[in-house]
Formats: C-alpha cells, sequence, structure tokens
C-alpha cells in the first residue's frame, strides 16, 4: 500500500479525520496542513487505518486488565506496609 492510501480506514476514521480537517480550516490552517493534522489525529485516536474485527486494538494486554494490575499492587503495598507497622 503506498503512501497516503487510506483505502485501509473506517468509513467512521474517513468522516472523524474530515470533520477534523474542516475545524482545522475553519481555524485558517492551510489546506494541506489541516489534512495532515486531521490525518495524525486519527491515527493518534484510533490507532492508524484498520478494518475492524481481529486487526483492532483492544482488551487487555498480557491477559490482564488495568483494574486486576492496579488490585496487584495495592495488595502488595498493602502486605508491604502492614509488615513495617505502616498501615
Amino acid at each position: 500500500m503506498p503512501r497516503g492510501d487510506k483505502s485501509s480506514y473506517t468509513d467512521k476514521q474517513k468522516r472523524m479525520a474530515e470533520h477534523i480537517e474542516d475545524s482545522y480550516e475553519a481555524k485558517g490552517v492551510s489546506d494541506s496542513e489541516a489534512e495532515r493534522r486531521a490525518w495524525a489525529t486519527v491515527n493518534k485516536e484510533t490507532g492508524g487505518g484498520k478494518k475492524g474485527g481481529s486487526g483492532h486494538k483492544g482488551g487487555s494486554a498480557g491477559g490482564r486488565s488495568e483494574h486486576a494490575k492496579r488490585s496487584a499492587a495495592a495488595k502488595k503495598g498493602w502486605e508491604t506496609r502492614r509488615k513495617h507497622g505502616n498501615g
């Protein structure tokens, strides 16, 4: 896929980029700069051109949710404070 090819983006991502681009143009940013910023924003927020399904980012990294990681850290901290008499 050549650079600048937007075919791998979903319709929602394309609409998002169009809306962001229009917003920048309304603020006086040049057309080419507005387009560049819009696609950079879409890439940052959605993880780039994805077509749903298995290519979609999400879920938990390494099989542990953020809550489980925080919970494990909280338990460890509590045990340490209890052991040292700081809790």
